[in-house]
């Protein structure tokens, strides 16, 4: 069988188009909490206030890593590329863990630093927590709107951003607690706040580095996928039987080997005809690029001709 077409263009420039919209959302809030969070904290003194300020300019890098991927990713098939670009929205989830793995290390050094040397902790100002709240208000809202973009185009890499947003939310929270556990007399809660965040970001950075190296390795569909594809492969008219189904990643998209046990007593044509329902089927229910089929010659079923 011929290699199956890519989704259509408008498709696939719609689905760019809003992966960037909300990308562009996303820079904008991040330039703003950057500027605004590095600041109070160098004023305010808040460890763990500019340690959140760093997670969002580590935000800021993730949202240009998208949006080269974004303009990479669209590109049709070439010489080349048979099956297209789609990978380099895996290899921005890579560099979108690495990045926060990184982050996350960093933070952890600067806070353990810090608890070291208690005598050099110094007590924060309220402005620390105020801008702190502000920004756990602002990160949750960007985590909502971009996460809903994210599950409607079905897309990992904008999931993994949002997500990145969401550990944001979740750092800003405890940044929130530990400057105002230093304003009632604890400073060292400063610092123990930018410890967790860093902890919490070092976690959210493997994970999504795990993820999308086993992606990069022809990880297979998720047993949903497999499973629906079985059974709408078996439910095509014709189709005695599947088995040796094989999937792999590509991108957001599936491409998948199968052989179909058909009728043996059929013509060619007949088989082919077959085979191309069954790919027109598979093609227009799950996010799927190529159906690759091979034709395995059965006895007839019991009760037919």
């Amino acid at each position: 069988m011929s290699p199956a077409e890519l989704p259509e263009d408008d498709d696939v420039a719609t689905r760019a188009a809003d992966t960037q919209r909300s990308t562009w959302v996303s820079v904008v809030v991040n330039i703003g909490l950057t500027i605004s969070q590095v600041v109070a904290g160098i004023v305010s003194g808040s460890q763990g206030l500019i340690a959140d300020g760093i997670h969002s300019l580590s935000d800021l890098v993730a949202d240009f890593v998208v949006l080269l991927a974004v303009r990479h990713s669209r590109k049709a098939p070439d010489e080349d590329h048979h099956y297209g670009h789609h990978r380099y929205e895996t290899a921005a989830s890579l560099v979108l863990g690495g990045l926060l793995l990184a982050v996350g290390i960093g933070m952890l050094w600067s806070a353990i630093a810090k608890l070291g040397n208690p005598d050099n902790v110094v007590p924060v100002q309220k402005l620390a927590l105020w801008v702190a709240l502000a920004a756990l208000v602002v990160k949750e809202g960007l985590f909502r709107y971009m996460l809903a973009v994210a599950e409607r185009l079905r897309s990992t890499m904008l999931v993994a951003n949002a997500w990145h947003a969401r550990s944001d939310a979740a750092s800003s929270l405890v940044v929130a607690v530990g400057i105002g556990g230093s304003l009632l007399g604890f400073p060292l809660l400063d610092p123990v706040a930018a410890l967790i965040v860093g902890l919490m970001v070092a976690k959210m950075g493997w994970k999504f580095t795990w993820d999308a190296l086993h992606d990069l390795m022809d990880r297979a569909a998720g047993d949903e996928h497999i499973e629906a594809i079985q059974t709408t492969l078996r439910e095509t008219p014709g189709v005695v039987g599947v088995h040796d189904l094989k999937t792999r990643k590509m991108g957001d998209f599936i491409v998948l080997d199968v052989h179909l046990e058909v009728d043996g007593n059929i013509s060619v044509r007949e088989g082919h005809d077959i085979a191309v329902a069954a790919r027109n089927r598979i093609m227009a229910a799950f996010p799927v690029l190529n159906v690759m089929t091979h034709l395995d010659p059965v006895e007839s079923p019991q009760g037919n001709p």
